[in-house]
């Protein structure tokens, strides 16, 4: 398929800055694969739609304040340093992304707070890419420490504020765990602990598998041919015990809803030859767009996607290119919230 195939216009004012005020109450679109219907909901009326041995699969990922405000060395100029991927813990080395990009070169120094951290750059990798090496002396859990109380909460550019204490919080699932993510797996942000203790009392298994999401999600694809565009890889974890429930929810011919693109991501990834789920860990670059025959799942949650994205292809993929373009229409004219932020789609 071409990338000119996923465009759609979408008003700048349907991007969410904010997220509803109880993640629970955020709106829902309800979609049919087989009967082609859309339902509007609330999120908290998902628990509607599964019922006892059905299973929901979570990234339980957990965001680290990825941004760093600092000053170059002897300029002074201030610096914007994003942490990308831990390569070496023990020698604090990371990829990263740097701004103004023009002003950062191999050798020099970047400070960060009161000097409580100090860098070095050692390679360019692209243009706006580095690795540094930050000089630190301490555990790696102070290192963590000082990186929580320096760093920023990463919200996307294109939500158009400044970040602001509560989105610590409101960034971050319910079913955060393992550190590592610089974005959000925004499919779990409507959850909330009641509505996981209603699932379950349904008999609804919720189960964790961990993607840390990257800012390749995020990254534009800039060939027409989509064939030709490769994803950035992301390490991930595919538990046994999370392998041993879906197993057993398909063959009882139950729903497996993946949360979220990443999840959904993950679980393809990690499929063994009889189409059953595996324990798998390792990295992942799998793009998955229209057509494609998903393996393990049969329901999805994702929020609203921007034009173009690898996240509304994967949506299109499962969902069904035109009916999923025609939903997209239908939450413009109904204004839902797209991004980030915004409401959610239950693909069923």
């Amino acid at each position: 398929m071409k990338l000119s195939e996923f465009k759609f216009d979408l008003p700048a004012s349907l991007i969410a800055n904010y997220p509803a005020e109880n993640r629970d109450e955020a709106r829902l679109m309800v979609v049919n694969r087989q009967t082609k219907t859309i339902e509007h909901r609330v999120f908290k009326d998902i628990i509607d739609y599964f019922g006892d041995g059905d299973m929901m699969v979570v990234n339980d990922t957990k965001v680290f304040p990825a941004r760093l405000y600092g000053n170059k060395e002897k300029t002074g100029a201030k610096i914007e340093v994003f942490l990308l991927r831990e390569l070496n813990r023990e020698a604090h080395l990371w990829d990263v992304l740097v701004d103004p990009a023009r002003k950062i070169r191999v050798g020099n120094k970047l400070y960060f707070g009161d000097g409580d951290l100090v860098a070095e750059v050692i390679d360019n990798t692209t243009s706006r890419g580095r690795t540094i090496r930050f000089l630190y002396d301490g555990t790696p859990e102070d290192f963590y420490h000082t990186i929580e109380s320096l760093g920023e909460t990463p919200l996307p550019k294109i939500i158009k504020r400044k970040v602001e204490p509560e989105d610590r919080d409101r960034y971050q699932t319910i079913f955060a765990e393992n550190k590592g993510a610089v974005a959000a797996p925004t499919a779990g942000l409507h959850f909330t602990k009641q509505v996981v203790r209603r699932l379950e009392i349904k008999g609804v298994h919720l189960a964790p598998i961990t993607l840390h999401v990257g800012l390749g999600t995020f990254r534009p694809v800039d060939v027409e041919d989509l064939t030709k565009h490769k994803m950035d890889s992301e390490n991930f974890n595919v538990p046994a015990s999370t392998a041993d429930a879906v197993n057993v929810a398909l063959d009882n011919k139950k729903k497996v809803c993946a949360i979220g693109t990443t999840t959904m991501r993950t679980l393809e990834s990690s499929v063994s030859a009889n189409g059953r789920l595996k324990p798998n860990q390792g990295w992942t670059d799998k793009f998955i767009f229209p057509p494609y025959d998903f393996k393990i799942t049969n329901a999805m949650v994702t929020n609203f996607h921007l034009p173009e994205s690898t996240l509304f292809m994967m949506t299109a993929a499962f969902g069904g290119f035109d009916f999923i373009h025609h939903c997209y229409q239908t939450a413009i004219k109904e204004k839902y919230r797209f991004f980030t932020y915004g409401d959610a789609m239950l693909i069923l």
